[in-house]
């Protein structure tokens, strides 16, 4: 099996290890086995081969998403295909692509089909549609989430690198976290909705679901184009990713609902300890503004605004419409116009207390969803349960936040994942921090068991873990060097007390130099990375002397291999280990 990751297609591609059409040859068999109801519309070889002919003369140099194989929910336009949203009386053919689906296929992404969805993007349950109710990848007897339920049991299913969905009150990353996937909701208006069904066109975001936090951002990264022609498009400037101590936030233990999923709320309480053990400090915060907030989306006015997308189709063919489907856009039609002020108002306190609180930390986490439920409950309640389903996604688009979904955990049946939040323009350190807590995760990527994330080494067996503490730390300008060799993160710690740290230069480069002795030091900030014997032997010969390699005793006791410095520092530079963290003094 090739896999799928856009990374490893991408050094596949360059090395000709295999072609686009191997690739493509793939992916086509394996979307034959996933559930029917998984697709709306299949492309067909021929048509995927105008796709590859296009790329004929071109490389992974010249397009950053070459032969990457992607599928698109189908509230979202493929020029030449039908858009369905689905509903199928609501059927067309679009002569232009979605902007956002031009941009991939311009950077060399290859569309394989649409996918199934709750009827006109209501729902989180993958339960709503005339085309089936599409079933988890892992258990078929439970939802997919939704809406965008077919995108992602697609690339869970190995049948595709990347997909599109849409996301307006949670439909981007309650799918992720039931299908083991990494769920980009990106910031209102980065990703263009021109040739998007709306659904409220003012919360709507396309959404990217992805097999690991590298891949989505290579895609946000083509995706994430200004279009003109979108009136609620926006150019955001992303805030620097983390290079320093960060803080999440966790509600308050009161705050949390599992819905009687015993198995989630432990999971969850393991998924806080993996941040802590990424690098992260946890902070108690108050989670009801939110809360608050996400009331308003369904039991107040923001209801009437799918009646504005989809309201006249309804009026004329009532009978083309799902009952639940129906029931839900219609149910706001007897508010009064000044509610909506009020509303507004309402949304607008609760955002200035919101933001307060996300001020004091750099993100917060939150269960992705509280349980997962089987189709049969679905049916048999669906609205509750849906709405049980959005009690930690319904307030971010009407407070203006992104947010990324990352799968943390198995329970006896399904995937668990949490949800980082932070402001708009926090896209790339949400999918800095959710790259860190995938990997101390050691979960498997989608559903596929041959497919893990890149390199994941069982520790002790042909490995060695790094201690670094200087320009090899993520986000400083060696970093690279152990990316470069497959190095997998470990954990964020610190050495045991008796260390020192200097600062000094060589080749006009600041750097840090570790010199253990008796008297008493303090813990200095280390990052672990996991290295082949062989990768770690090519890494060991590039370093210059003063520094070497050695034993590095941790706190706790046990003891890795690390830089150290020879004693001849001291003169060279100055003692800093006062600071505890060589990103501090920097």
């Amino acid at each position: 099996m090739i896999n799928l990751q856009i990374t490893s297609l991408l050094k596949g591609y360059a090395a000709s290890t295999f072609t686009i059409n191997d690739v493509v040859f793939q992916c086509l068999e394996m979307a034959e086995l996933l559930p029917k109801e998984a697709w709306i519309r299949k492309l067909t070889a021929d048509e995927v081969a105008v796709y590859v002919q296009a790329l004929e003369g071109e490389s992974p140099d010249t397009k950053p998403l070459y032969g990457i194989p992607f599928v698109i929910k189908d509230n979202i336009d493929l020029a030449g295909i039908p858009s369905t949203a689905g509903c199928p009386d609501y059927e067309y053919v679009p002569e232009q692509s979605a902007h956002v689906v031009a941009q991939l296929i311009q950077a060399g992404a290859i569309p394989l089909g649409k996918t199934n969805l709750d009827q006109f993007a209501t729902g989180l349950v993958g339960t709503r549609s005339p085309y089936g109710a599409c079933p988890n990848s892992f258990d078929p007897d439970y939802i997919s989430g939704g809406s965008s339920s077919g995108s992602a049991v697609a690339v869970a299913g190995g049948c595709a690198s990347f997909s599109l969905g849409t996301d307006t009150a949670g439909s981007g990353r309650v799918p992720a976290a039931f299908n083991n996937l990494i769920g980009l909701k990106p910031s209102k208006g980065l990703l263009s909705c021109t040739g998007v069904v709306p659904a409220c066109k003012s919360l709507d975001c396309v959404s990217i679901f992805a097999l690991d936090a590298a891949d989505a951002q290579a895609v946000f990264n083509v995706a994430s184009h200004f279009d003109a022609d979108d009136c609620y498009a926006r150019k955001l400037d992303q805030v620097p990713v983390i290079s320093s101590g960060w803080k999440f936030g966790v509600p308050k233990m009161e705050q949390l609902k599992f819905f009687g999923n015993n198995e989630y709320k432990a999971a969850f309480k393991e998924s806080v300890e993996m941040l802590e053990k990424a690098g992260g400090t946890q902070v108690e915060i108050d989670f009801q503004p939110f809360l608050d907030a996400a009331n308003l989306l369904y039991s107040g006015p923001w209801v009437n605004e799918r009646y504005a997308a989809v309201g006249d189709f309804i009026d004329k063919n009532p009978d083309a419409v799902l009952d639940t489907t129906r029931t839900i856009i219609l149910s706001g039609l007897q508010i009064p116009a000044p509610e909506v002020f009020n509303a507004m108002y309402k949304l607008q306190a609760f955002k200035r207390i919101a933001d307060k609180i996300m001020n004091s930390v750099d993100m917060i986490v939150t269960p992705t969803a509280g349980t997962c439920y089987t189709i049969a409950e679905v049916n048999a309640d669906p609205i509750q349960l849906n709405t049980n389903l959005g009690f930690y996604t319904n307030y971010m688009n009407l407070l203006d936040y992104c947010a990324v979904a990352v799968p943390t955990a198995m329970t006896s049946a399904l995937p668990f994942g949490v949800t980082l939040v932070s402001f708009a323009g926090h896209d790339l350190k949400l999918l800095q921090l959710a790259d860190r807590l995938h990997q101390v995760s050691r979960l498997s990527v989608g559903k596929t068991k041959d497919r893990p994330m890149p390199f994941i080494p069982v520790p002790g067996r042909g490995t060695v873990d790094l201690a670094v503490c200087g320009a090899h730390l993520n986000g400083y300008p060696l970093h690279h060097q152990l990316e470069d060799l497959n190095a997998v993160f470990v954990e964020s710690t610190e050495t045991a007390p008796e260390y020192r740290m200097y600062a000094f230069e060589t080749d006009g480069v600041a750097k840090p130099g570790l010199i253990r002795g008796k008297k008493k030091g303090g813990g200095i900030y280390l990052e672990i990375y996991r290295l082949t014997f062989k990768n770690f032997g090519k890494f060991v010969s590039a370093i210059p002397a003063p520094l070497g390699i050695g034993k590095v005793k941790l706190r706790g006791g046990t003891e890795v291999c690390g830089f150290i410095a020879e004693p001849a520092v001291k003169q060279m530079g100055e003692e800093i280990t006062h600071l505890s963290d060589w990103r501090k003094y920097c």
